[in-house]
């Protein structure tokens, strides 16, 4: 079986993306995969992060005979194991992880207390004030005994 590391398309119309994948040749593009080795998704705005490889299963394929496409021969030399663009690529994703917006946090509407409550509050503060130096001189009558 020969064995083609190339892209399979994902997505939806007129929003590409694709998995880079190593299939047999002989399999459709889209066709069943024997491993699943990184995406590249070209409508992201940061050029250096558009590739996600998985490089050390692509040098394997590699050392077993596997022949990568054109486009994917590009991708793996710039964003391989020893990639020419592998710095920018790190420098561009951490920028993409800083940008990503984040949900707001969730409104908290507080809630009415009741005329009552505050009285109540400090009649119970109170009696744990004279429940705790109770406990304190009850401390004391057993040291002494």
């Amino acid at each position: 079986m020969a064995v083609r590391i190339r892209l399979k398309r994902m997505g939806r119309r007129h929003r590409p993306f694709f998995r880079v994948c190593a299939m047999d040749s002989r399999s459709p593009r889209d066709g069943r995969v024997i491993e699943e080795l990184g995406y590249y998704d070209p409508m992201l705005t940061e050029t250096d992060a558009r590739a996600v490889l998985r490089g050390e299963r692509i040098d394997y394929w590699l050392g077993v005979g596997a022949q990568p496409s054109e486009k994917v021969a590009v991708l793996i030399k710039k964003y391989g194991t020893d990639g020419t663009h592998a710095s920018a690529q790190a420098a561009a994703l951490e920028r993409l992880a800083a940008k990503k917006p984040m949900a707001p946090p969730p409104m908290v509407v507080p809630q009415p207390k009741p005329a009552e409550a505050p009285a109540a509050e400090e009649a119970a503060a109170e009696g744990t004030d004279k429940s705790g130096e109770e406990a304190a001189g009850e401390a004391a009558d057993s040291d002494k005994s």
